[in-house]
This record gives C-alpha cells, structure tokens and sequence, in this order.
C-alpha cells in the first residue's frame, strides 16, 4: 500500500516536472540598466540621419544654384576660361585672373570705351574748272547725278580758240606745199651732181663744176629738211589749238555723283591759273561709292588706337540706325587746337541716304573686348557674362 503509493507520488512529481506552468508565459519588464544602453544607439542613428539629409538638401540646393548662374551666363562652367581651374606653381586660384601655358597668372584687361565725333568725308573728290577761258553754251548735267569718267559735263565756247585751230590747220597746208617744192629741187640737184660726177669721170666737166654740183645738191638737202620741220611745226600748233577747242567741252575726270553745280549757260568762266578758288569751279564730283568718316579721338588714347580696331557709328541724320565701323588709318599728327588725332574708319553696311559732310558719333571698344566681336549696332552680340565658380568648402 505504501509502495504503491510511493509509486505514484514519484510519478505524479514526474509529470509535474514536463508541464507547461502558466507563469512561464509571463514575460518581464527589461531591467533598467538594458533601457539606458539603448537610449544613447538610437539618438546617435537619428542625428546620422538628420546630418545626412542636411547635406544632401545643401548639395541639392548648391546644384540648383550653379545651374541658374550657367543658364544666366549661356556658357558651361567646365569650358568657361574666366577662372584658373588648377592652383599656379602651388598657389590657390585667383578669380577672374587667366592662367597662361607657364603656369603663371595674368590679369584680364577690362574693356574700355572710347567715343569720338566727326564727319563722312569723300576720299575721292574732283573740283572741275574750266582749262580755257570761254562761254558756257551747255551744261548736261545736274546736281545729284551720277556721271561715269569721261562724260561731258558742260561746254564752252571760245571763237578765238576756233580761229587759232583753222590757222594752225591752213598754215600746215603751206608747210606741206613748201615741203614738196623743197623735195623736187632735192631731186633735180642730186640728178645735176650725178651727171655732173659722170662727165668729170670722162674729163668732159671740169672739177669747179662738179664741186658747184655737190653744194646746190647739199643745199636742197638742207632746204627739204627744213620744209618738213616746218610741216612737223604746223601739226604741232594744230594739235595745241584742236586740245584747246576739245577742252571747251568739260568732261568728268573720275566717276561719281555730281555734289555741287555752279555752271550756268551763258556764263563766261575764267581759265583754270586764273580761278583759283573754288567757287570759280563749274561743278563737284565725289565718288559717294567708297565713302569713309574722319573722327575726333582725345589724344590721351593714341596709345589704344591701331588700324582694324571695329566699333560703331551713327549718323545724326539717321540717329535710330548704326552701323559697323572699322579704324583704317590714324593721322599721322595730333591737332594742337583741340587736342585730338583724327581717325580714319572704313564703313560697312551704312544706312540708306547717307552723304558727305553728314555728322557722325563713334564709338570703339578696345581690352579685353576688343578682340572678340562687338554689339555694333545690334549686329553682332554683346559679350556674354560668366557665372562665378561655385565650390563646396568642408571643414577637415
């Protein structure tokens, strides 16, 4: 009884053993100690994370910025040769300084503006007077026109100059005449002295004949050549009175346009020694085709100035429309009275209607500028502006 008893005690206790008691589901707090470990990881992976979204919204916002200033500039700021991309021979880089093939450092010339006033000149001009005194019978032309090299502008008469020629024609005629009879009688003198030589070859003439012969022979000679210089003589003076009639009629030495016309029929003008002045003259000739502009410069910026340096010029007539200039010659004095140098510019694409003795304003760019295209007239482009290098700085 007791041994059963026993048995079952000791089973019973068994069975105990393998259960599941409830109070092993209970899951207890952590203990403190676990609770202030943890704390201080996770704040630590917190402030990671805030850094790192600080930097990326920083470089974000950097990027936005140099794109902004790239796209305000037109140009990429890895191409853009503003700035020193490498330090010179250990130096840091130095903004808005260029960095030659030596290594060294140069600054950039800045552009400068130099302005000036002048006039639209014609290079080619011709003042047209009369060579001979005579009477204007006829002027072909009028202000305004445009006349080609060797066109009659206007003519003149002249009775004596007419006279002169007939003269000079009929006295050729005389010559001529007194030119033939000179040249028979040399004729019939050297057929005497040649008889003359065959007799006294046969002692039939004696020898004061043949030298008689031989002296009339000598002298026809003489007397043919001085009938032919008489004749040479006569065609000179009609070449000289027939250039004076032929100058009665004005032709236009160069080609161009006719820019002043002071000739009036009936008019008589003097010869070109006697009228020395201008407003003597017949008529003005200018060639408006290669028109050019003499300006003004102070003479502090001679040293600037050089042949092919470009600018701008306007008009006063045409105040709204400028155009391309380009510096051909510079004077090679400096004007004592007003302290400038006169420049000469060649024009290219000049405004419709434009004339000599128009006023004109100038301006030229010189540095920096000058050798890239300028803003002439709203022709060519300004020169474009570059965006600032933009750089991340971090502390070590």
């Amino acid at each position: 009884m007791n041994t059963t008893s026993e048995h079952d005690r000791a089973l019973a206790a068994k069975l105990r053993s393998l259960s599941i008691e409830p109070a092993a589901l209970k899951t207890e707090p952590p203990e403190p100690r676990g609770r202030r470990r943890m704390i201080p990881g996770a704040m630590l992976a917190l402030a990671a994370a805030s850094l790192a979204g600080v930097l990326f919204y920083r470089l974000e916002a950097l990027e936005r910025i140099e794109a902004a200033l790239v796209g305000f500039s037109g140009s990429d700021p890895a191409i853009s040769d503003h700035r020193v991309e490498a330090p010179a021979k250990g130096g840091a880089a130095v903004e808005g300084m260029q960095a030659p093939a030596d290594g060294g450092v140069k600054s950039t010339a800045a552009p400068r503006e130099i302005t000036g006033s002048g006039y639209v000149v014609a290079p080619d001009i011709a003042t047209v007077f009369s060579k001979y005194e005579g009477r204007i019978v006829a002027v072909e032309v009028e202000a305004g026109d445009r006349v080609a090299a060797g066109q009659v502008l206007a003519r003149l008469d002249d009775a004596g100059a007419r006279f002169a020629l007939r003269g000079a024609e009929i006295a050729r005629q005389s010559a001529e005449l007194a030119l033939a009879a000179k040249t028979i009688e040399l004729a019939q003198a050297r057929s005497s002295l040649a008889r003359t030589e065959r007799l006294a070859g046969r002692d039939a003439m004696s020898a004061q004949a043949l030298e008689e012969a031989k002296t009339a022979a000598d002298g026809a000679e003489n007397a043919a050549l001085q009938a032919r210089q008489d004749v040479e003589k006569a065609e000179l003076e009609i070449d000289k009175a027939r250039e004076q009639v032929e100058a009665l009629t004005v032709r236009a030495p160069i080609s161009g346009t006719v820019t002043r016309l002071t000739a009036h029929i009936g008019d008589t003008v003097l010869s070109r020694e006697d009228s020395v002045r201008e407003n003597e003259s017949l008529l003005v000739i200018a060639d408006t085709a290669s028109l050019v502009i003499d300006a003004d410069v102070a003479e502090s910026n001679i040293a600037l100035m050089r042949p092919g340096l470009s600018g701008e010029a306007v008009l006063d007539g045409f105040p709204g429309q400028p155009f391309p200039v380009e510096v051909s010659k510079i004077a090679p004095v400096i004007s004592r009275e007003k302290g400038t140098v006169t420049l000469r510019l060649s024009i290219s694409q000049p405004p419709s209607g434009m004339r000599p003795a128009m006023a004109a304003r100038i301006r030229l760019v010189v540095g920096e500028a000058a050798s890239t295209p300028q803003a002439v007239g709203g022709h060519q482009p300004p020169p474009s502006f570059e965006a600032p290098a933009v750089g991340l700085h971090t502390s070590g």
